[in-house]
């Protein structure tokens, strides 16, 4: 009988996040892989509430050896599938906050970086609340869109605003965060206007094509510099034609290949955590979406293991 998942035919047995082992307790891990289901802050086509059900299935085609960097995150870390956060109330978002700050206080508290699966972007505010306890982090953010906008229809908690309230909240240093692949008219420039005028260093999407992958690279890296950084990877930042599967599509985005060398390109920075979000099933038609997501996933699960395996070694 064998009884390792990397090895077992991939359509075998329970789904878990890259076919990593289920804990329902994260001590003794060194990288927690956690489900956040909530869309409750979306502000257009919903449905990434599933993205992390549907994510799981489609990581159960992952392998461990990554075949460009050889890295294996599994040799490096202690990783599992610590379970989805669990809601009791989520039409109430301020206290669906409170509930995924509690799990993520517990996952930090346990010495684990957390790497999750959306849902949809307002879960990266109270995730950066509850590991940014040293002071703010910086974050490379790629995404359509700067997500620093305010109130929508009398909420500051959608899924339009999760890096505004961090700033705000003196968890994420604006000097030390890179927006990358923004695009898209709006009716408002406030977001825009936001991220600028806090310090954040906006590339457009025009500018990324200029640019060229490398450069972005190198500027990204320049901006979070040596301190402690998240990476967060909102699947609109893809062009709809490799990720149509959410709810804010805006066409002209990066692709699926520079997407997975711009992640490759962050190994050696002091990761501490990331997030894949809003993967929405429901218009992703071929499963493809999904597929993407955990792909991205893997790609973030790899420089995080070099990076908490370098701090467990220093």
């Amino acid at each position: 009988m064998n009884d390792d998942p990397m090895t077992a035919p991939r359509y075998m047995g329970l789904p878990t996040f890259m076919r990593t082992p289920f804990a329902a307790d994260p001590a003794g891990l060194d990288i927690a892989l956690v489900g956040v289901p909530y869309d409750g802050g979306v502000t257009n086509r919903p449905g990434a509430r599933h993205g992390p059900r549907e994510i799981r299935n489609m990581s159960s085609l992952s392998r461990s050896i990554h075949h460009v960097s050889k890295i294996n995150p599994y040799e490096l870390c202690s990783v599992a599938d610590v379970g989805d956060v669990a809601f009791s109330s989520v039409y109430d978002p301020e206290k669906t906050i409170t509930e995924i700050m509690e799990f993520y206080g517990g996952i930090h508290a346990a010495g684990a970086a957390p790497l999750s699966a959306g849902g949809d972007h307002s879960i990266s505010y109270p995730i950066l609340r509850a590991i940014a306890t040293d002071g703010p982090v910086g974050m490379v953010h790629i995404d359509a869109h700067t997500d620093t906008w305010d109130s929508f229809q009398g909420s500051k908690f959608h899924h339009g605003a999760p890096f505004r309230r961090a700033v705000e909240a003196g968890v994420l240093d604006p000097h030390r965060t890179v927006q990358i692949g923004i695009r898209g008219a709006q009716n408002t420039d406030e977001g825009w206007a936001f991220s600028r005028d806090s310090g954040m260093r906006v590339i457009f999407m025009e500018e990324f094509t200029e640019l060229g992958v490398e450069n972005v690279i190198k500027e990204a890296r320049r901006i979070v510099s040596d301190g402690p950084t998240y990476i967060s990877f909102d699947v609109d930042g893809l062009d709809p034609v490799y990720a149509p599967g959410t709810g804010t599509p805006e066409i002209g985005g990066i692709t699926t290949i520079e997407a997975q060398a711009l992640i490759r390109g962050l190994r050696g920075l002091d990761l501490i955590g990331g997030d894949v979000v809003e993967v929405a099933p429901p218009f992703d038609q071929t499963g493809n979406t999904a597929l993407v997501g955990a792909t991205m996933m893997y790609e973030i699960l790899c420089v995080l293991a070099v990076a908490v395996h370098s701090r467990k070694n220093a």
